[in-house]
Parts: C-alpha cells; sequence; structure tokens
C-alpha cells in the first residue's frame, strides 16, 4: 500500500483533531501553523510543523512535503484578497501527481438566509455576509482546480462547531454565555468528532468535485442550546435577552444574518456517516460528563 501522507494547511481546532487520529493509525502527517511561535513549540513535541501566515508562501521544506503529500486538507480562511493556500501555493497543488483527496472546509454561511427553511447541497448560494461572500468564492477557486487540472478537490460545509475544549458549557462556567432570543431563528451545529468521522468517510470513497454539508439533525436557537447546557452543569439558565438589546460584536451579530436549517442527507446517503452526536444534547450530554472527570 502507497505510504499515505495528510498535509494540512491550517493545523487548527478541526484540522488538529483530524491529524491526531491519522497520525495514530500510522499516517505521515505535517502541516501549517500562523507563528514561528507555535511552530517551534510543535516541533520540539516532535511534529513536523511549516510557517504559512497567509502573507508569504511557506519555506521550500513546506513545498517539498506538500508536492509528496497524497492527502491534503485547508482549513485556512479567504481574506479579502482570495484564498491564501490557492494565491502562493495553488501551481504546487495543480502539479502534485500523488494526490487522492484535497478538501476544503468551507461554511454553510455561503447559502445566505431561507428564512429558517432547510437547504442541501442542490440550494443555490446566495450568501448574506461578506464573510460568505469571500468563502463562495474561494469554494469557486478551489473546484476550479478540479474542473482545470483533475486536482481532486472535496468541498465540506462545515456547520457551527463546537467539541471538546470549545463549547457553550466553558462559556457558561467562564461567566460569557448569554441566551440572545431572536424568534424563529435556528442555528446548525456539528461536534468535531463528527467532522472527522466525516472527512474519514469521504477519504474511503473519493467522488472529487463533490460538495457536501456537514451538520447534525437538530437545527435549534441559540438559547435553547445554551439553557440545556446550563441545566447540564446545575446552573439556572440566565433571562433571554432579545437580540436588538444584546450587546454583541458586529461578526457575532452578522451570523444572525442567516436563518436556516442544513440538511446532512449526502453524507449519511453517499458516505454512509453515522453521527456520534446527532444532536446538542448528546454532544453536550457527553461533554459535560468529559468535564466531570
Amino acid at each position: 500500500m502507497a505510504e499515505k501522507r495528510l498535509f494540512c494547511f491550517g493545523l487548527g481546532f478541526s484540522a488538529g483533531f483530524l491529524a491526531d487520529r491519522l497520525a495514530y493509525q500510522g499516517w505521515q502527517v505535517t502541516g501549517t501553523v500562523r507563528s514561528a511561535e507555535k511552530a517551534e513549540a510543535m516541533q520540539a513535541a516532535g511534529l513536523s510543523v511549516h510557517v504559512f501566515d497567509g502573507v508569504t508562501p511557506m519555506d521550500d521544506a513546506g513545498e517539498r512535503e506538500l508536492s509528496q503529500a497524497s492527502h491534503v486538507l485547508s482549513s485556512v480562511p479567504p481574506d479579502a484578497e482570495g484564498d491564501p493556500v490557492l494565491r502562493h501555493h495553488g501551481d504546487t497543488l495543480s502539479k502534485a501527481s500523488g494526490l487522492s483527496w484535497v478538501a476544503y472546509l468551507s461554511t454553510t454561511g455561503v447559502y445566505g438566509d431561507h428564512g429558517g427553511g432547510w437547504v442541501d447541497e442542490t440550494t443555490p448560494n446566495s450568501p448574506a455576509t461578506e464573510r460568505g461572500e469571500r468563502r463562495q468564492s474561494a469554494e469557486n477557486a478551489w473546484l476550479a482546480l478540479y474542473r482545470d487540472h483533475g486536482v481532486p478537490i472535496h468541498v465540506f460545509r462545515l456547520a457551527g462547531i463546537y467539541g471538546p475544549g470549545r463549547n457553550v458549557l466553558q462559556s457558561l462556567l467562564a461567566g460569557q454565555a448569554r441566551r440572545v432570543a431572536l424568534p424563529g431563528h435556528v442555528f446548525s451545529r456539528i461536534h468535531v468528532e463528527d467532522i472527522v468521522n466525516t472527512l474519514v468517510a469521504s477519504m474511503a470513497r473519493p467522488r472529487a468535485g463533490a460538495i457536501y454539508n456537514v451538520c447534525d439533525d437538530l437545527p435549534a436557537p441559540q438559547s435553547e442550546v445554551t439553557a440545556y447546557a446550563a441545566g447540564l452543569l446545575g446552573m439556572e439558565p440566565s433571562p433571554e435577552i432579545s437580540f436588538k438589546d444584546a450587546d454583541m460584536s458586529p461578526m457575532a451579530r452578522s451570523f444572525y444574518k442567516d436563518n436556516k436549517r442544513v440538511s446532512n442527507r449526502l453524507i449519511r446517503e453517499e458516505l454512509g456517516v453515522e453521527l456520534a452526536f446527532p444532536d446538542y444534547r448528546v454532544g453536550l450530554e457527553a461533554l459535560a460528563t468529559s468535564l466531570k472527570g
């Protein structure tokens, strides 16, 4: 069997969980971080990483490892000028001969607002924010690598991500969680373990040019999720704050421009994904158990 080598642009939250699982299975894993300080810390722990801040290209060693990869994942967000990975390393990707799977992690924000209705991968994109517009342009640029050069691109549109170290339980414990009420508004979510499950399933069954929604079965209001999490911690839920009165940053407020329910039918039917955490209740219960030790 050919050696399996994963290269991750952006070893952040989701990519980090994927890298850990594959490294445990014997894959060679490398990737990028934004700062030299973080790279040095990870290298001291025996990991192979390179610096890529989106402004300047990786060093030659990083380019060599990228050209030798069998699998590539990018979780680097686009900037005002486009996708930084493609800007600096798209040529290497277009010429790499050993690639069997390339993934771009996008967002369900490309769909825009659908008034709480359901969307799937056939729904036309209509982003409601500048962030969503940038993601749509980045998706198109990655998919062009498939159309123009035959690179096996797969796009994954992720819902709101949560998991160990990044969840509403910890926000509550830190005194930072609020219950924002906007009648009729819902968010879709996904546990990071199920992101990894979906990516691994796609690696086993690649379909170049594919687009997949990655979300759980139960879109729900933010205030409902926060109240449930408070109950798991034995805390009294805080009173709801109306959206118009909530003190939020422009970025946080922008997430409420999109109101939709995202379907995960395709990852279930085509990739055979069985969600470990099919709704926020199951996910938060597991996380609460782990917090209690």
